[in-house]
C-alpha cells in the first residue's frame, strides 16, 4: 500500500545549530575542556550542516574546531568554502588543498591556540578534545596530528589532547523534532517500496537485477541516496547478510533478505525485509514468526531510563525458547542518525540510559538450522510514553511470492 508523504524542509534553521553548539560547549567546560577538534564527516555536519559527497574523496583534511569560549572555526580547503558558508557558520578560514608542505596545519595551528588562549584566561582550561574512543576515527594524517601536537607544545607545554568521545556520542545520540522527522520519512518512504516488493521482483530474476530495480524505486519514491544495500537469497533461508549483488538467479523456495540504508538529508533509515517465493521450508516460516515476535518484545521494552541492555535480553529470550542456534551479526541493533549505525548498541553489555528523542534499530537475528539465518530489523524512536515505529511495521508472517 502507497502512502503520500509529505518530503520535510531540507537543512535547519540557524537556532538549531546555535542550540548544538551551546549545549556542547556546556558540557565542554563541565570536563574542563579549551576546545574540540573534529575532523570527520558526520560530526562536522551536525555542527554545521556541512552536507557534500564531496567526503567521499581522501586526499583534503577538513577541520572543524568547536572552542569552549567564542564561536566555532572551519578550517577548510578553499573548494567547500561556498557550501560550507550556506549554513550559519561565519569563522571559515580556508587553504587551496591539496598542499604539498603545508595542508592547513598552519591555519588550524593558529584556530587551537586561539581557543586555547582564550579558554586559558577565562577558566585555565587547556585540554584539547579529540575522538578517540569506539566507533570514532580521526580523519587526518597522523603525521599532520602529531605536527599539530608539537606545534601546540611550544605555545604552551600544558597543551594536550583528550579523548572527548562520549561528548559528542550522548549529544547525537538523542534527536531533536527535525532530525526525527526527516528519519521518518526516509524510512516511511523506504517501507513504501519494500511492501511493493512483489511488483518488481520475481523468479528468474539475478540479484544484481533486484538490487538495481530496488534501488531505483526506492530513488522514485524520494529517498536521496540509497547509500547501502545487502542481501541475498537461497533455498529456505540465507546464509549471508552483508554480501553485495551477485549472478545467483533466484527461484522457487527461496527465501530473500534486502537489508538497505536509504537517505534523506544526510539522514539514514536502516532496517530489512525478507520474503518467500514458492514453497518454503516451514523452518524458515518459524524462524521468520520468531524474529517478528523478538522485534516485538524489544519494541515493548524500550522506554526512557531503560538501556540497550533490557532490549537485548527482551529479544533473546524469545530468540531461546525458539531454539536459535546462535547469532554471528553480534548485537540486536544499534543507534540511527547521520550515520547507517551509531552507538549504542543493542548488546548484553551496554548499558546506555535512552533518553526521549533516542532513535534506534531493532534487529534480532538467529541461525534456525545449520548455515541458515533469519534477520529481522525495524527503526523505532523513544518517546515519552515509550517506542514508536518510524519504519512501518513488517508482516507478521513471512509474505509469500506465489
Amino acid at each position: 500500500m502507497t502512502q503520500t508523504l509529505h518530503q520535510p524542509e531540507r537543512g535547519f534553521a540557524n537556532e538549531e545549530f546555535e542550540q548544538r553548539f551551546e549545549l556542547v560547549q556546556n558540557k565542554m567546560r563541565e570536563q574542563q575542556l579549551a576546545a574540540i577538534l573534529l575532523t570527520t564527516e558526520h560530526d562536522i555536519n551536525y555542527y554545521t550542516g556541512y552536507l557534500t559527497q564531496f567526503w567521499q574523496s581522501p586526499t583534503r583534511p577538513w577541520y572543524l574546531v568547536l572552542p569552549s569560549e567564542g564561536l566555532p572555526i572551519a578550517v577548510i580547503p578553499t573548494i567547500g568554502v561556498e557550501c560550507m558558508a550556506k549554513g550559519w557558520m561565519s569563522d571559515i578560514r580556508h587553504w587551496s588543498s591539496p598542499h604539498p608542505t603545508d595542508d592547513g596545519i598552519s591555519l588550524l595551528t593558529e584556530a587551537l591556540v586561539e581557543a586555547v588562549t582564550r579558554a586559558a584566561s577565562n577558566s585555565g582550561f587547556k585540554h584539547i578534545g579529540i575522538s578517540a574512543g569506539k566507533e570514532s576515527h580521526m580523519r587526518m594524517p597522523l603525521c599532520d596530528l602529531d605536527q599539530i601536537k608539537a606545534n601546540l607544545k611550544k605555545h604552551d607545554n600544558r597543551v594536550d589532547f583528550v579523548d572527548a568521545t562520549h561528548i559528542m556520542r550522548r549529544q547525537r545520540m538523542v534527536k531533536s523534532p527535525k532530525e526525527i522527522e526527516k528519519l521518518r520519512y526516509v524510512a516511511q518512504t523506504v517501507s513504501s517500496v519494500f511492501e511493493r516488493l512483489f511488483e518488481f521482483v520475481h523468479p528468474g530474476m539475478s540479484d544484481s537485477e533486484i538490487f538495481r530495480a530496488f534501488k531505483i524505486q526506492c530513488l522514485t519514491e524520494g529517498v536521496d541516496d540509497v547509500a547501502y544495500l545487502v542481501g541475498g537469497a537461497d533455498q529456505g533461508g540465507y546464509n549471508d547478510i552483508i554480501s553485495p549483488a551477485g549472478a545467483r538467479i533466484l527461484r522457487d523456495g527461496d527465501v530473500l533478505i534486502l537489508d538497505t540504508g536509504c537517505t534523506f538529508d544526510g539522514y539514514y533509515c536502516d532496517f530489512d525485509r525478507n520474503y518467500g517465493f514458492g514453497k518454503v521450508d516451514k523452518s524458515a516460516l518459524d524462524a521468520y514468526e520468531a524474529v517478528w515476535e523478538a522485534t516485538e518484545q524489544g519494541f515493548l521494552a524500550t522506554k526512557p531510563g531503560n538501556t540497550p541492555a533490557h532490549l537485548f535480553h527482551a529479544m533473546n529470550n524469545v530468540l531461546q525458547k525458539a531454539g536459535a542456534l546462535g547469532d554471528s551479526v553480534g548485537r540486536y541493533g544499534h543507534g540511527l542518525g547521520l550515520q547507517l549505525t551509531e552507538p549504542p548498541s543493542n548488546t548484553p553489555w551496554d548499558n546506555e540510559v535512552f533518553e526521549v528523542g533516542t532513535v534506534m534499530t531493532l534487529e534480532p537475528g538467529m541461525e534456525f538450522a545449520p548455515g541458515k539465518l533469519m534477520v529481522h530489523e525495524e527503526n523505532i524512536v523513544i518517546t515519552e510514553n515509550g517506542a514508536e515505529y518510524l519504519s512501518r511495521r513488517a508482516l507478521p508472517q513471512l509474505p509469500i511470492y506465489s
